[in-house]
């Protein structure tokens, strides 16, 4: 089948600048990003249910810190940091048994924190609700003595899983009403649109996932593309194209 894919992985970059405390109001940053005054570290993120995500903090600058300085992430609640991958000399990154937080220590890196970013893997659990906000996630810059020297947090939204487009099969000659069916997550409003984004149908994905419609209007005779859009507590995912043809099928010349 071949099919032409549209789907993204969530990531974010997390731009920092050491030199601020969090916001007086003592807004969490589950509820909103810090305006430009704010003046802390700060970074947001869409995952779907039972996917990671990268949260990569980015851009830091401020007062010179040295070997033994850490940045720490704490993950929101009901997530899990499961991985540092950062690819850089000078660093070192260490997870938390229980996934609760996770570090970078500065180990010999030259100016540390002043290039590169920092990335954080996080997991969502597969029965978190899309569109929620874990609240909790917290980053923190500390120097060696474990003085705090920049905080501030993150926004993980839980997102949304791709539908998939099970019908019609690409290749094969279909009529011009063909049933379009597929998967998503319970619940969410399905609408299928051609090459043109015009809409072709639309259903709510069942308790088990599963949805189906049919054209209203005929399609157009010859080549066209499908391509299924979910919307779930003002969260979406647009599913891979699929390539379709409508009619017969012209013989090779």
């Amino acid at each position: 089948m071949n099919r032409s894919s549209r789907t993204a992985a969530a990531a974010l970059t997390a731009a920092g600048i050491l030199a601020g405390a969090w916001p007086a109001d003592g807004a969490s940053t589950a509820a909103r990003a810090p305006a430009a005054h704010d003046r802390v570290l700060w970074g947001a993120v869409t995952i779907p249910p039972g996917r990671d995500g990268i949260v990569e903090a980015a851009g830091l600058a401020g007062p010179a810190l040295g070997a033994g300085a850490t940045l720490t992430l704490t993950a929101p609640a009901g997530t899990r940091v499961t991985g540092v991958p950062l690819d850089a000399p000078g660093y070192r990154g260490a997870v938390a048994a229980d996934g609760r937080s996770a570090a970078y220590t500065a180990a010999s890196a030259e100016r540390p924190w002043r290039a590169g970013t920092f990335p954080f893997v996080l997991a969502v659990p597969a029965d978190a609700v899309p569109g929620t906000r874990p609240s909790g996630c917290v980053l923190r810059l500390a120097d060696a003595d474990g003085t705090p020297r920049a905080t501030g947090g993150c926004q993980v939204t839980v997102g949304l899983a791709e539908p998939v487009l099970t019908r019609p099969e690409s290749g094969v000659p279909l009529g011009a009403r063909p049933v379009v069916a597929g998967t998503a997550h319970p619940g969410a409003q399905i609408t299928v649109a051609d090459q043109d984004g015009h809409e072709v149908c639309a259903d709510t994905a069942g308790a088990d996932g599963r949805w189906s419609c049919a054209p209203g209007p005929a399609l157009p005779a010859g080549p066209n593309r499908l391509q299924a859009t979910a919307v779930l507590n003002g969260v979406s995912a647009s599913s891979e194209q699929i390539q379709i043809t409508v009619g017969e099928i012209a013989p090779p010349r």
